[in-house]
């Protein structure tokens, strides 16, 4: 396993000149700054403009011409005429959004005669493409290389590095685990930059040029960046090398009429209800009374300069949600053009979808279901389904999940695909590769909690899901999905393996087409896992719910037990433990932000001799881990989600020990 991991891991670049005889660089093995070449200290070119967002400068290069943007290769390929065979790029752009269909070109080298392009990093809403020219006898042809990197284009700042190798291309971003294709067409070993010419920003004409702002655009020949710019205390802006010109403090500029910083131009700042923001108000300020918050219009959006901080103040009762029994599990979810929906999973022949209407949930829709334990909802194109996890048997004694789909035409939902389940305590949905999943919990097959739970895949020719992994379980009570970089990963909680609630509970890693073993934890009665990040640390919590074996005798205080709470150590390859956290047979965990504060619920369902106890909200604070904030009274509480609309924050809880549901609203100040 250690050397699958390594393999799944750590992709080391070949050394420089790996196969060839007498290999001489062309450049400097050094950093070449590109934005540097074309974007002199003086300030001196014009169309650009320097905007400070997230405390951080960039360049806005969409106002210049192409060609002023631009170099001769002759400049940094003093010795000879050839790209580096081995490389590497590095660039930290803040990209707020782009159209559908929409390219723009981050840097390009282009033939001067021919307008051909020898080389091109290009930017879509959801791919970052590596364009390169290739040659042989047959001929010549463009080659695309396409990273999947929708998350970039989120207003924030992000650094990428293109590292390439032989046959190898990698993509790392802000420091995470890299990409790595092993493409067909390698990169060229003597690919002639004679006569061309490097273009920032764009295409060397107006279609396609760069809209968003760069901070930094580097090329390392001979090397892989990454390792010079990781691990860093801040990855999104992790430095090599940048412009002279984004390096000097706030501060008045030299007197030029190109590089003006916004807030040394003519300054207005507006009162009352949000403005619009276009090219009339760019750089101009909106000062919000009633937040007392100072936004800067940059790019047609309003970006927050000095905002006061939202805090949760206090959490106060909303609405008592009056359901058909008691409540297993509640989904929280919206339908486009419809509204907000939450589904309760009742212990009763009837389960109810409820729409949130007026600031408070009214009754939408019941569904017969046969002790529901949890909904989940999912979409597949422009299709909407609702997953129903039912424990026991039908009328006919046959035991089956329902799928739902959501009917535009009589907005309801309808039965879709019934699975043949057993005890099914929850479903999981997830996309890998853009392919569909549902994997479902199997907690017990008559008295054998030992028994397969099953990973289903969607068939787009039958449009059905179909029967695609199975993974030995344990009395499974719950799935949980999650991505690292380009890894995919599902964890189960293990419940009870007919004889001790101390059982194992197992991580798997998708390898190769399927789920393999990663990790094992030791769980006792574990029921749920929640999978979280802050910043760049990424987090499991498992709630455990119950010590029990069947050689020792049961004991009140055998609820009151440790949930954990692990972090992945990306060196060790695995998730330590980083907190435990004291709990009174917890069923479910819920992660949720307030501002720039983290959160986590636990919903405590017994202590041994009451249902009636507290479940705690822990605010993150830092070194200090999780520490308890919150008291809120509950009564057998299984299952907690957060939620917002408008007019606010919200929690929902659901009780199994009473028909009641209660949405608690998150006060802030």
């Amino acid at each position: 396993m250690s050397a699958l991991l390594s393999l799944c891991f750590v992709l080391p670049l070949v050394a420089p000149g790996h196969g060839t005889q007498g290999w001489e660089p062309c450049t400097d093995l050094r950093p070449l700054d590109i934005l540097e070449e074309v974007v002199p200290s003086d300030g001196a070119t014009s169309g650009i403009r320097i905007v400070q967002v997230h405390g951080a400068r960039g360049l806005q290069l969409s106002a210049a011409a192409p060609r002023t943007m631009s170099f001769p290769a002759f400049r940094i390929f003093s010795r000879c005429d050839l790209f580096p065979e081995e490389f590497s790029i590095v660039v930290t752009l803040r990209v707020p959004s782009l159209p559908p269909k929409r390219n723009e070109y981050l840097l390009t080298v282009v033939a001067e005669e021919s307008d051909l392009l020898l080389l091109g990093l290009r930017l879509s809403p959801a791919q970052l493409h590596f364009l390169f020219l290739r040659e042989d006898t047959a001929g010549a042809w463009q080659t695309r290389v396409s990273f999947r990197s929708p998350a970039l284009v989120d207003g924030r700042w992000h650094t990428l590095v293109l590292a390439v190798s032989a046959g190898v291309f990698s993509l790392t971003t802000d420091c995470s685990l890299p990409v790595d294709i092993m493409a067909d067409v390698p990169f060229p070993a003597t690919l002639s930059v004679k006569g061309a010419r490097f273009f920032v920003g764009s295409r060397r004409r107006a279609k396609g040029l760069f809209t968003g702002l760069v901070r930094q655009l580097v090329l390392l020949p001979g090397s892989d960046a990454t390792p010079r710019l990781c691990p860093s205390r801040n990855a999104p802006l992790a430095v090599l090398s940048i412009p002279r010109v984004l390096q000097a403090l706030t501060g008045k500029p030299e007197d030029n009429e190109v590089l003006k910083y916004p807030y040394e131009t003519n300054i207005r700042v507006t009162l009352g209800p949000q403005p619009p923001c276009t090219e009339v108000e760019d750089a101009q300020f909106w000062f919000d009374a009633s937040r007392k918050g100072l936004y800067l219009c940059v790019g047609n959006e309003w970006v927050s300069v000095l905002a006061a901080k939202e805090r949760l103040d206090y959490v106060e009762e909303h609405q008592n949600l009056s359901t058909n029994s008691e409540t297993l599990g509640i989904e929280v979810f919206r339908i486009p053009q419809v509204g907000l929906f939450v589904a309760t999973a009742n212990r009763k022949a009837t389960s109810a979808v409820y729409k949130w209407t007026e600031e408070k949930f009214i009754s939408y829709q019941n569904i017969p279901t046969h002790q529901a334990q949890a909904w989940r909802h999912f979409t597949i194109g422009k299709k909407i389904f609702l997953a129903v996890a039912n424990f026991e048997p039908d009328e006919k004694g046959q035991e089956f999940s329902v799928i739902y789909k959501w009917s535009h035409r009589k907005l309801k939902f309808t039965p879709y695909q019934s699975i043949a389940t057993h005890s099914a305590r929850d479903w999981e949905a997830f996309e890998v590769d853009g392919e569909h999943f549902l994997a479902v919990a199997n907690h017990r097959e008559g008295d054998n909690h030992n028994i397969d739970s099953v990973i289903y895949k969607w068939n787009p020719a039958t449009r059905l899901f179909e029967a695609n992994q199975t993974i030995a379980t344990s009395g499974a009570y719950d799935w949980e999905f999650f991505s690292v970089g380009p890894y995919s990963f599902l964890v189960v909680a293990n419940t009870f393996n007919g004889t001790s609630t101390k059982v194992h509970s197992h991580l798997y890693i998708r390898l190769l087409g399927s789920f393999q073993l990663f990790q094992s934890f030791p769980t006792f009665g574990a029921a749920d896992w929640e999978v979280f990040q802050i910043g760049e640390r990424i987090f499991l919590a498992v709630a455990n719910s119950h010590s029990y074996d069947v050689e020792m005798q049961v004991q009140n205080d055998s609820y009151v037990i440790n949930s954990v709470i692990y972090e992945l150590n990306v060196t060790a390859q695995a998730f330590v433990k980083f907190q435990d956290i004291l709990t009174c047979s917890a069923l479910d965990w819920e992660f949720f932000s307030v501002g720039e504060d983290y959160f986590l619920v636990v919903a405590n369902s017994f202590d041994g001799r009451t249902f009636s106890v507290n479940s705690i909200i822990y605010r993150w604070q830092g070194y200090e881990g999780f520490v308890a904030v919150h008291s809120l009274p509950t009564v057998g509480c299984r299952d907690w989600e957060a939620f917002s609309t408008t007019a606010g924050a919200y929690l929902i809880y659901s009780s199994a020990k009473e028909p009641l549901s209660r949405v608690l609203r998150l006060r802030t100040r």
